[in-house]
């Protein structure tokens, strides 16, 4: 079941309650602490900070090379893949598009040396 989390204003005291989709849509519960109504609050689960746009570049700190290497920011990293003659996927967009298109066309009957092929061999049967 999923679980909703409130937090008070005035002293930031948390709370966590469990609850069906259904019943809280159906009854949403008011929470009341301090004096006030407790407001929804969404926390951002550490495991999944990395995901969360807001992040930014987060997932670069502290971050090393096998060699040892600070690649710490993008440009220190993407100089030092650059400086050893390294890549990452994304570079190969463009290649896996066209192989791609390559391999639709060779199942849709499509072969640029199907001809060549059977001239070949037509003139090595002596036809």
């Amino acid at each position: 079941m999923p679980s909703y989390t409130f937090r008070c204003d005035a002293c930031g005291e948390l709370l966590t309650h469990v609850s069906s989709i259904r019943d809280y849509i159906a009854d949403r519960p008011t929470f009341v602490h301090c004096g006030a109504p407790m407001d929804r609050f969404f926390e951002v689960v550490p495991a999944l900070a990395i995901n969360n746009p807001g992040a930014g570049d987060r997932h670069y700190d502290g971050l090393r090379a096998p060699d040892g290497t600070d690649i710490s920011s993008r440009s220190k990293h993407r100089e030092y893949m650059r400086a050893n003659n390294l890549t990452t996927a994304d570079d190969f967009t463009q290649t896996w598009a066209k192989a791609a298109e390559q391999r639709a066309a060779t199942l849709a009957g499509h072969d640029a040396t199907r001809g060549a092929d059977i001239a070949q061999a037509i003139a090595k049967l002596g036809g």
